[in-house]
């Protein structure tokens, strides 16, 4: 995942084009909220784009950081925040940086079709800078595209999309052995989730930090 590559996406396309900016909350994410298994609290959105879930979260009581590598992204995040009078906060930053612009420590830490855009040689720094900017026993739910997945050719782990990007396609077991390092896994499994254009396999994994 380069910046120049998601920055120019979201300033040349129409928001209401982007694949992934889908303003209803994904089912998983409600249904963690709407159960109680994650109460109001101080959250993280990794990834944040244009702001949609992190608005969601605070309109229902949880204290939202949104992070995006895109200035473009942010700047939709926070006017989306604004006039839906929703109280986030939002930073331009690289989640495989040092994270200094996100101050503090978070309860509730998620990532809603990011991992995908990065490679296996990064996930190892990502998913450290996760459990650092969490505190122990805080919660951690994180959703990518399954190798299952019949989008994009339907095959190979490394697939171009119509956007230009590459994206890696994961199995249900690399991503177990990535997050059981660092994290209590609680669920792990593969689901069919919605997309703009069409439904997506994709592996879904809700854990605790260790």
């Amino acid at each position: 995942m380069l910046y120049s590559d998601m920055d120019e996406i979201y300033r040349t396309m129409d928001q209401e084009k982007i694949p992934w900016n889908i303003e209803e909350p994904p089912q998983v994410l409600v249904e963690l909220v709407e159960s109680g298994r994650v109460a109001p609290c101080r959250a993280l959105d990794l990834g944040c784009g244009a702001g949609n879930y992190a608005v969601y979260l605070a309109g229902r009581g949880f204290d939202v950081m949104g992070v995006d590598i895109s200035p473009t992204a942010i700047g939709m995040a926070a006017e989306n925040a604004r006039k839906r009078g929703a109280a986030c906060s939002f930073f331009a930053a690289d989640v495989l940086g040092d994270l200094h612009e996100v101050d503090g420590i978070f309860d509730l830490a998620y990532d809603w079709e990011l991992l995908h855009h990065l490679y296996p040689e990064q996930r190892e720094k990502y998913v450290v800078n996760v459990r650092d900017k969490l505190k122990p026993g805080g919660s951690y739910l994180s959703l990518c595209f399954s190798e299952q997945d019949p989008q994009f050719g339907g095959q190979g782990k490394y697939r171009k999309t119509p956007l230009g990007t590459t994206l890696y396609f994961s199995s249900e077991e690399e991503l177990r052995k990535l997050f059981e390092r660092h994290f209590e896994i609680q669920e792990l499994r593969t689901i069919k989730v919605r997309g703009k254009y069409a439904p997506h396999l994709a592996v879904c994994a809700f854990m605790t930090r260790r």
